[in-house]
């Protein structure tokens, strides 16, 4: 039962957990984002200079990836996990991914335990893979990459930072919602010009780190929750963008290693009663 709980666990979070992006996704999903063309009259009016200058760039960038037909990036990650005790602990994962419109997606994670995982969407079937349990997930694909990165969040209930770098739909995302956002400093990251900017939203408050150019990418991003207890963080550090990726015929194909089992999604998985018995980590922090 142990095992199946920490099976369950890690397949659930193969694309990493994010209390933000189930936070945005649950609303995001539930209602139609403000038109692109709306958003920004309305909040320029009461914006400084610097402001407007910020939201440009946040937007520029939005409209850059939101247009790309394809791409791939190196993303170093850690997040913050709240113990009970208070104190933080910090988890990371390091994830290489292919995109490729209108519906194609390769995700290769290793967590910071080892562990590594495979998510793949082949346009037709989603498939999730974890090597070191040796089980996988599959499910029908239910359209392009916006509805279905939709789906695996608000249906099959997998967390996924940083989802909404792969809608096409960005733009009106970022217009609805960004409440205020500043300009900290033109400054080098990871050897690279860029804008660093502040926005906040209802329950989260983020940094970006926006590459000056042609190809205004982000390069690092920083969420806080500001809502949960401790106020944890998530940081990636994006890397190796490519917006001409080799594809091969099998990039977004992913094959079941030998003697995996089956397992069902989280949200297929009926709900534990109350006064069940209880799983504790089998050691090291809460994650």
């Amino acid at each position: 039962m142990k095992a199946h709980y920490r099976i369950l666990r890690r397949v659930v979070q193969v694309v990493l957990m994010s209390p933000f992006l189930w936070a945005i996704s649950q609303r995001a999903y539930s209602q139609p984002p403000v038109p692109a063309e709306k958003a920004p009259a309305a909040v320029q009016k009461s914006e400084s200079r610097e402001q407007e200058q910020a939201r440009t760039i946040l937007m520029r960038m939005a409209e850059f990836l939101g247009s790309a037909q394809a791409f791939s990036v190196t993303m170093r990650c850690g997040y913050d996990t709240v113990q009970a005790s208070g104190q933080k602990i910090e988890f990371g994962e390091i994830r290489k991914i292919i995109a490729s419109r209108p519906d194609r997606l390769r995700v290769e994670s290793e967590r910071s335990d080892g562990s590594k995982t495979l998510t793949v969407l082949t346009g037709k079937e989603i498939r999730l893979i974890d090597f070191a349990d040796n089980v996988f997930a599959t499910g029908a694909q239910p359209g392009g990459l916006d509805d279905t990165v939709v789906h695996l969040v608000r249906d099959l209930h997998v967390r996924f930072p940083l989802a909404m770098l792969l809608l096409s739909r960005l733009p009106a995302e970022f217009n609805e919602r960004v409440r205020a956002i500043d300009y900290v400093e033109k400054t080098n990251i990871q050897g690279i010009p860029s804008y660093h900017l502040a926005a906040r939203g209802d329950t989260v408050d983020f940094q970006v780190w926006v590459a000056d150019g042609n190809q205004p990418v982000p390069v690092r991003v920083v969420l806080t929750y500001k809502n949960e207890p401790g106020q944890p963080q998530f940081w990636a550090q994006l890397s190796d963008w490519n917006f001409a990726p080799k594809l091969a015929d099998d990039t977004f194909s992913a094959r079941v290693p030998d003697g995996a089992t089956r397992i069902a999604f989280a949200a297929e998985i009926p709900t534990v009663q109350p006064g069940a018995r209880k799983v504790s980590p089998a050691k090291g922090g809460k994650k």
